[in-house]
């Protein structure tokens, strides 16, 4: 079964719609959230966590399975599917965040490294060690050393697609290369040419090995240059992919992302489920539904968990003046305060256990802490998104985006 997208209703004044996609795993509600499972797990959760907090769908990463265990061995065992003991289903990411994360970010100080956009970096960037790229870029695709161990792999758009097919997910992503938002628009235009041709090759491959239910997203490029934006728009839309992502630098800023949307999205096929990759703080949620997104990812929240960032509901941030709607366990103020981390949220973490008692773990570093925090987190970001698409079905999303975001 290959995938359908039915959409199911507009909003009168934005490109926001709701819909639902069908696949072989099961329909997935849009918009939607994917919790990020990098290594065949979200950190500190099995699957049966997932099924619980009602998750759609997650994304797991092609080049680190393709280091450990091996696409090969997962194959072998099922697929992700069987692997992980999760039915429900799954993206895969190609590699190509990699050819940034392990090349531009480190040379320029971006990415995971800092902050996707320089110019709303807190501080002054500092970072630590060789800033040497541990990959190297060619026309035929890019040759990465481990960061395991320092071996060689190399990754092509062919390579690529053999990869995600064994690893046997829902939706893959062809191979492309994601450019620095501090990348010039003389080698921006250069990358894009690659991307453009290496999403042919991942259609050629695509149609002589995939398994029968999965389904090929294409990656618009051209980081935050207008001309570029549009035409990978109406290169990668005018391709036979089954659905559209938005990848790359989205620029220096929010307001630069907002504006990438707003020139691309106009030009990419209607009909097709289209996934704003690695973005998912509310607010640019919101901001992505508004402009016509219909799948986010994220590992920010999973993050923000681990590191003692909870996440509040809007109503609990104004009562308990918290900024950004995230309050650190860590902080004294906390140590003995026996309210929940919110009190309208219905996870188990909050029917269960106080702020004291997380503050507690947290300082202790007790493991009990990150599944506990992460639960919660993932479970305010599902609920965020039920709510979203009951806002848009019910023809409210004026009022509702008001009341979650600037």
């Amino acid at each position: 079964m290959s995938l359908q997208f039915d959409i199911q209703q507009r909003d009168a004044k934005t490109r926001a719609r709701v819909g639902v996609i069908h696949t072989a795993h099961g329909d997935i509600e849009t918009p939607a959230f994917m919790p990020v499972a990098t290594q065949a797990t979200v950190k500190g959760l099995t699957a049966q966590d997932l099924y619980a907090l009602a998750a759609q769908l997650i994304i797991c990463n092609t080049y680190h399975l393709a280091l450990r265990p091996g696409a090969e061995q997962i194959a072998q065992l099922g697929g992700l599917h069987a692997f992980m003991n999760w039915q429900r289903p799954i993206s895969t990411d190609s590699g190509g965040f990699q050819v940034f994360s392990l090349g531009a970010a480190i040379r320029d100080g971006v990415g995971k490294i800092a902050d996707i956009f320089p110019d709303e970096a807190r501080g002054e960037i500092e970072i630590k060690g060789d800033r040497t790229p541990l990959n190297k870029i060619d026309n035929d695709g890019v040759t990465f050393n481990s960061h395991l161990d320092g071996s060689r792999i190399r990754l092509t758009p062919e390579r690529s697609m053999q990869l995600q097919h064994q690893l046997g997910a829902d939706f893959i992503l062809a191979f492309d290369e994601c450019t620095s938002p501090l990348d010039t628009y003389e080698y921006t235009r250069e990358a894009l040419g690659r991307t453009h041709r290496w999403a042919e090759r991942c259609l050629t491959q695509h149609a002589q090995t995939k398994r029968e239910y999965q389904n090929l997203f294409g990656i618009v490029q051209g980081g935050a240059y207008r001309d570029l934006r549009e035409e990978s728009a109406r290169v990668i839309g005018g391709l036979p992919f089954e659905g559209l992502a938005i990848g790359g630098s989205l620029g220096k800023s929010k307001n630069d992302m907002h504006a990438i949307l707003e020139w691309t999205i106009p030009l990419l096929p209607d009909n097709k489920p289209r996934h704003l990759l690695g973005i998912g703080e509310i607010e640019d949620i919101v901001n992505g539904v508004e402009r016509g997104i219909d799948l986010f990812d994220c590992a920010a929240p999973t993050r923000w968990a681990r590191n003692g960032a909870l996440i509040v509901s809007p109503e609990i941030a104004q009562r308990d003046e918290i900024k950004n709607n995230r309050l650190t366990i860590a902080n004294a103020r906390y140590a003995l305060d026996p309210a929940p981390i919110d009190a309208t949220c219905e996870c188990v973490t909050c029917k269960n256990y106080s702020r004291a008692y997380l503050h507690h773990l947290h300082r202790a570093q007790e493991l009990s802490y990150y599944r506990l925090a992460t639960i919660h987190n993932l479970h305010l970001m599902l609920r965020f998104m039920e709510q979203t698409r009951a806002a848009l079905r019910e023809k409210r999303w004026t009022e509702f985006r008001s009341q979650v975001a600037s």
